[in-house]
């Protein structure tokens, strides 16, 4: 079977259930938005050495963005049909890791700007990156809701990647840039 299909030429795709859309439908550009996303978390695992700790985690995560997309190109009428399921865990599990890395680091208290390492601008990146998903998400469930843990695990995930940026950062000694302190944690 060939890579090419020649049916994308006249600007439609098919999506999960056979139903051809507009290659610029909210639902393609969610999906690609995460494609995006797990191939920049690709990109940052090919940065860390084989055995780095971050790489099982970067890998779960991978595999379960996969999973996402999967649903996020399946219409929410034939969305049971999906053979691939979410892992219901998956949130929580986001959230312990960063309660971990931020209980052995402090909380963040200002606006940092994005930097540091090779490790630590990427996952910047993908922070950024996760966020947009997470908009795109935000539109195609106010056309065709999505399951709510798909919508939780994109928010958990960019502060997950904004956390361990700055781990990151922490670990190799640099020093966060500051751009201004959070006014509401002043105002305490």
């Amino acid at each position: 079977m060939r890579i090419y299909t020649r049916s994308g030429d006249k600007g439609k795709t098919r999506i999960h259930g056979g139903e051809r859309v507009e290659k610029d439908d909210i639902r393609i550009e969610a999906n690609g938005t995460l494609d995006e996303l797990n191939s920049l978390l690709g990109v940052i695992r090919a940065y860390l050495e084989p055995e780095h700790g971050w790489q099982p985690l970067l890998f779960r995560i991978q595999r379960e963005m996969i999973v996402v997309m999967s649903h996020v190109a399946t219409p929410s009428a034939i969305r049971e049909q999906n053979p691939n399921r979410l892992d219901e865990s998956i949130v929580v599990w986001c959230e312990e890791r960063i309660d971990r890395m931020t209980e052995e680091m402090g909380e963040s208290t200002c606006f940092i700007l994005p930097g540091g390492d090779k490790v630590s601008a990427h996952l910047q990146l993908a922070r950024a990156v996760a966020r947009r998903a997470e908009r795109r998400l935000w539109t195609l469930h106010r056309v065709d809701e999505l399951p709510v843990l798909i919508l939780q695990f994109v928010n958990r995930l960019s502060d997950l990647l904004f956390t361990m940026a700055r781990y990151e950062m922490s670990r190799q000694g640099d020093p966060e840039e500051v751009w201004k302190d959070f006014l509401y944690k002043r105002r305490k």
